[in-house]
């Protein structure tokens, strides 16, 4: 499916939930945010249903996010269900990977193709601090298994304030280097004053390219991040939904009041 800019659309990311077990300084507040209200939250099938009508659309690429997808319940079977869609070729997550040592396993066995990893630093205390708690051994436990189960390509995601040239990215940089693992500079952005730009080392921020839908937890379909569109696929049907945010897909980004990272997946 094409939208009104002639970019093809095809790329579908899933926020599974507004949890995390972190707090991130540029993502929530240090008490949290209040989370959705539990009946509000698509269920796994619900999930697996849309994505299903998606797929009759042209979507072949589906990532799934958060909050922190794996601390969502039988995230492993929803895994299971969306690999069984043949139409999908591409199947990812994106997780800080703190829980991700037990589970990277299973993940690949229910057809996780590849993951992203989100890490800012390698060093112990700044990644403490930059979480409010996080343990980075934790993380590279997460990476380890990740490895020996076959995710492949692992990508790290070092999100930065100015350039790849900090003291923080660089060691990002380099232990990617050392471990053979890609990793994306994305400059830090502001939903609601609009900042954003192009990742480094990736696509996204490429208005001009941009080949995205996005599901948030509670049923709202968004054509953009930096954007407040958005369809309830529960009233207005999975059909309507699609049609309706490709053909309002902007041109551009501009800005979101109602986005919130913890709840869309960035």
């Amino acid at each position: 499916m094409y939208d009104s800019f002639n970019r093809k659309i095809n790329y579908l990311r899933i926020s599974v939930t507004d949890k995390c077990n972190l707090r991130c300084v540029y993502c929530m507040p240090a008490e949290g945010v209040k989370p959705m209200d539990h009946k509000e939250i698509l269920s796994l099938e619900d999930i697996y249903e849309f994505t299903k009508t998606a797929v009759l659309f042209g979507i072949n690429k589906v990532r799934i996010t958060g909050g922190e997808p794996l601390v969502r319940k039988n995230i492993v079977h929803l895994i299971s269900l969306l690999s069984s869609i043949k139409e999908i070729t591409d199947l990812s997550m994106t997780t800080n990977a703190t829980l991700l040592e037990n589970m990277a396993e299973p993940l690949a066995e229910a057809g996780l193709q590849r993951i992203n990893i989100s890490l800012d630093t390698v060093n112990p205390d700044k990644y403490r601090e930059i979480t409010r708690g996080g343990d980075i051994r934790d993380v590279v436990k997460g990476i380890i298994a990740a490895q020996f189960a076959g995710l492949s390509p692992i990508k790290i995601n070092c999100v930065i304030d100015q350039s790849p040239e900090e003291p923080d990215a660089k060691g990002v940089h380099d232990f990617c280097k050392s471990t053979g693992l890609a990793v994306r500079f994305i400059h830090r952005m502001d939903l609601e004053s609009g900042e954003f730009s192009v990742v480094e080392g990736g696509t996204g921020g490429n208005c001009k390219i941009c080949n995205r839908l996005r599901l948030s937890a509670n049923g709202l379909l968004r054509p953009c991040l930096f954007s407040d569109i958005a369809y309830n696929i529960r009233e207005l049907g999975y059909e309507e939904a699609l049609k309706q945010a490709v053909s309002e897909k902007p041109e551009c980004g501009t800005f979101s009041i109602t986005n919130k990272f913890n709840s869309i997946g960035g």
